[in-house]
């Protein structure tokens, strides 16, 4: 008997009917929410409708709306038509199932919270499902769409004020996966939140939130920032502000409701968002970074990690890292001098300010995350990814960029570009190691574990071993294990890091 050409899935709300790509079924563009859209703009997403019939997921899904230019420059690439109506999920399943329900990788990207889409090149699944896991990618509302608050919108909600719709999206697609992840041929049982900048500022967001427990089970945080959240008295006044820049001084939710969505994406300082949660609504009670601090996060394994040239992206912010050295010149309270010593044989403030801001507002994430996990007594996998494309070594002069390891972790560098055109054997064989450890700890991980296999056994950071798994080293191509890896300055920037971290 010939198999169906199309693979045809039965999930809560009707029949889906996806693509069989090689050995991969791959299932595009299924509804996990309703249409955020009229009455439904700024409130906790809906369930989806059922449907009769059979249901084409074969395309991505719109986007939502956001800058076409800066996503195919910085964000991934083209993200496709844009939508407010856009809470859709992807999924990469095996063709031939295991014995048993395989795991779970359920992907945020990111973007600042102001671009991205789960359907970009770099998120490819199949490498993934090829290795015995199902990959979710989903949509989640972005900019103003996803994180707003205004005092005429407040009280709606008799279960409580909300203001971070796009985390309430991808609890609602945590919610789906966990009903229907099973007709897939995936194991409920065992998801691994994992995601990238804005995504794993999600993750780190989901992780203490009392909304998402029990969700999902493992965590991988790629690039988490430091900023703080923004607090909930800002976020009103700048909801009022940018009512009054549409002309409503006194702005009712409906007349709010009755803005075009395609208006708020185009907005620049001050009016636009930071790429930062709200903290004070139900989904973030207290601010992310706190939770943390005092180790009340939910319990479970989690990797994180950082690049080793994670400054790159600050320039999109308009910072000066230069002017960042000067400012500490001038600041009384954190003197330069303590700063050079922890850099010795670093020369001039631009190369400074880069290490320094890289450090404080990526890498000191993965120490703060570390020592909360051991206070609750699990394990993590911390990591520093500094591995370059043979030929693009001189364009990236001092390292990994912000983001440019997705294409490694995901091995989808044959298909992004421009390093698809000219990646090399080598690199190839790199991207496949490091996907390798990726999908080793969604198969494999528990509480109890304390290696992940791999070309080097990579020991997690327990009962107060600081251990850091480097990526690359120098740019080339070499797994290494690091003790206490640049623990003196993460000590100090772990102090500072809620008054010296901020976007103005």
């Amino acid at each position: 008997m010939e198999e169906p050409e199309s693979p045809l899935v039965n999930v809560v709300q009707g029949k889906v009917a996806g693509t069989k790509e090689g050995e991969c079924n791959v299932f595009r563009g299924i509804p996990f929410a309703a249409p955020p859209v009229g009455e439904l703009r700024w409130r906790a997403p809906a369930p989806p409708a059922s449907w009769q019939g059979v249901r084409l997921a074969t395309k991505f899904s719109s986007a939502s709306w956001q800058s076409l230019e800066y996503c195919k420059a910085v964000g991934g690439g083209d993200p496709g038509e844009f939508s407010e109506d856009c809470l859709y999920l992807n999924i990469w399943t095996p063709v031939k199932g295991g014995a048993k329900p395989l795991p779970v990788m359920v992907w945020l990207h990111g973007g600042g919270y102001t671009i991205g889409a789960g359907g970009l090149v770099p998120y490819d699944g199949r490498e993934f499902a090829s290795r015995g896991v199902v990959l979710v990618s989903i949509n989640y509302r972005l900019g103003h769409l996803g994180f707003f608050a205004h005092p005429a919108l407040e009280g709606e909600d008799p279960a409580g004020p909300l203001y971070n719709f796009a985390l309430m999206d991808q609890i609602a697609a945590l919610e789906w996966v966990r009903e229907n992840i099973h007709a897939f041929g995936g194991d409920a049982g065992n998801i691994t939140l994992f995601g990238e900048s804005a995504g794993a500022r999600s993750v780190l967001s989901l992780l203490a939130s009392p909304l998402a427990g029990g969700l999902f089970h493992k965590a991988i945080v790629q690039s988490a920032y430091t900023l703080p959240d923004v607090d909930r008295r800002q976020a009103l006044r700048k909801g009022i502000s940018l009512a009054r820049h549409f002309g409503l001084e006194e702005a009712t939710a409906e007349q709010l409701r009755a803005l075009p969505a395609e208006a708020f994406w185009a907005l620049e300082a001050p009016l636009n968002i930071g790429p930062a949660p709200i903290s004070g609504d139900r989904v973030l009670p207290e601010p992310m970074l706190d939770v943390f601090f005092a180790g009340k996060q939910h319990p479970m394994p989690i990797m994180i990690g950082s690049n080793s040239d994670e400054a790159s992206v600050l320039s999109y912010f308009g910072i000066d890292l230069a002017g960042q050295i000067e400012l500490l010149r001038r600041e009384k309270r954190f003197g330069l001098g303590l700063i050079k010593l922890l850099y010795p044989g670093v020369k001039g403030d631009s190369e400074l300010g880069r290490q320094v801001c890289r450090d404080m507002a990526f890498t000191t994430m993965g120490f703060v995350v570390m020592q909360a996990q051991q206070r609750t007594g699990q394990p993590c996998w911390r990591y520093y990814f500094d591995y370059v494309a043979e030929a693009e070594r001189k364009t990236y002069a001092n390292g990994t960029w912000h983001g440019n390891e997705v294409p490694y972790v995901f091995n989808t560098l044959h298909l992004t570009p421009p390093a698809c055109e000219y990646a090399t054997e080598r690199d190839l064989a790199f991207c496949a190691k490091v996907c390798d450890y990726w999908a080793q700890f969604a198969r494999e991980v528990t509480s109890e574990s304390e290696y992940l296999e791999g070309i080097l056994r990579w020991p997690a950071c327990t009962r107060r071993r600081d251990r850091t798994m480097l990526l690359g080293v120098n740019k080339q191509a070499q797994f290494r294990i690091s003790n206490r890896f640049m623990r003196t300055r993460m000590q100090l920037f772990k102090r500072v890091m809620k008054h010296h971290v901020q976007l103005n």
